[in-house]
């Protein structure tokens, strides 16, 4: 009688230990973005990098589909699994790279990026019907916070043009709005054939900024070809994925929240690839922003099934 139930214990363990690990997983792809970003962005323009990156991940994620014989979403199904894309792909990452491209220093994009898990949470109560409560909303506050410490010492320095901030605020609602409208409209979508029909409706939408404001520039560089591969394979695919996962199985609210770690983290990984110093202030910050997503999060494991 005992031993079908240590069977179980046992096939339980790996999901029990892969979404315990996922989180974590996703935030240090999403960071490992800003770093590829540095590395591609100087040989092309910002919309020709990225309608090279979605061409790519179109096709592998087309050959993963009828491979694993995925099922396609219904014609009714996808003008919502398109828009969820356009906010989190095209409008997100779009912002971004513009605003890099402004002049705008990825400190600043971070601290900018810093508010979406608050304004996630403001609006998950009004569109989700989602409970925020008072030490979810302390939490947040405090990540905030820690995150204007981390990168408190950029705030001065490249801030860019008035119309390169505004493509970054313009990235963190889009990714605000897509992250809402991929709980409530989206919640079961098969991520391999989503990802197709996500990365189309984004390569169709960017391809008119590639054409007249890139003029289609690019340079294949041994840096550019290693930052694309990162991109598309790593961020694209395997971070996408993630994020979606974590949304399907938890609140909004509290899956915006891992947003507040991805800028201490790119802080350590650019402080171990290139040199960048990281003061101890900078460290308090990032000890606040991990102290502020258990806060969020503690209440109950929202990665679980």
């Amino acid at each position: 009688m005992n031993e079908p139930a240590k069977t179980s214990a046992r096939a339980d363990g790996p999901g029990a230990l892969w979404a315990a690990t996922l989180p974590g997983v996703f935030v240090v792809l999403w960071s490992t973005g800003f770093v590829a970003g540095k590395l591609g962005m100087p040989h092309a323009g910002p919309f020709m990098f990225l309608e090279i990156r979605y061409l790519i991940v179109i096709v592998l994620m087309t050959m993963v589909a009828f491979a694993t014989q995925a099922s396609w979403p219904k014609r009714s199904e996808i003008p919502a699994i398109a828009i969820a894309g356009l906010l989190v792909q095209a409008g997100y990452l779009g912002g971004v790279f513009a605003a890099l491209s402004f002049g705008v220093e990825a400190g600043v994009s971070a601290l900018v990026a810093g508010l979406q898990p608050v304004l996630t949470a403001a609006l998950a109560g009004p569109l989700l019907g989602e409970k925020v409560t008072a030490r979810q909303w302390t939490g947040l506050v405090m990540g905030l916070t820690g995150v204007i410490l981390v990168v408190r010492v950029k705030l001065g320095l490249g801030l860019g043009t008035p119309l390169g901030i505004g493509c970054a605020i313009f990235a963190m609602l889009s990714l605000t709005f897509g992250t809402l409208w991929q709980k409530r409209y989206c919640p079961r979508l098969d991520l391999r054939t989503g990802a197709v029909v996500q990365f189309i409706a984004s390569f169709i939408i960017t391809a008119p900024f590639a054409f007249f404001l890139d003029h289609l520039r690019v340079e294949w560089t041994l840096s550019f070809a290693l930052a694309l591969f990162w991109l598309c394979v790593v961020l694209s695919i395997g971070a996408v994925s993630a994020m979606f996962v974590l949304i399907r199985r938890g609140k909004a609210s509290e899956v915006a929240s891992l947003f507040f770690l991805v800028p201490p983290t790119t802080a350590l990984i650019a402080w171990a690839m290139f040199g960048e110093t990281l003061d101890p202030l900078s460290l308090v910050g990032m000890a606040l922003v991990v102290a502020a997503v258990a806060m969020v999060t503690m209440k109950r494991c929202i990665f679980g099934l």
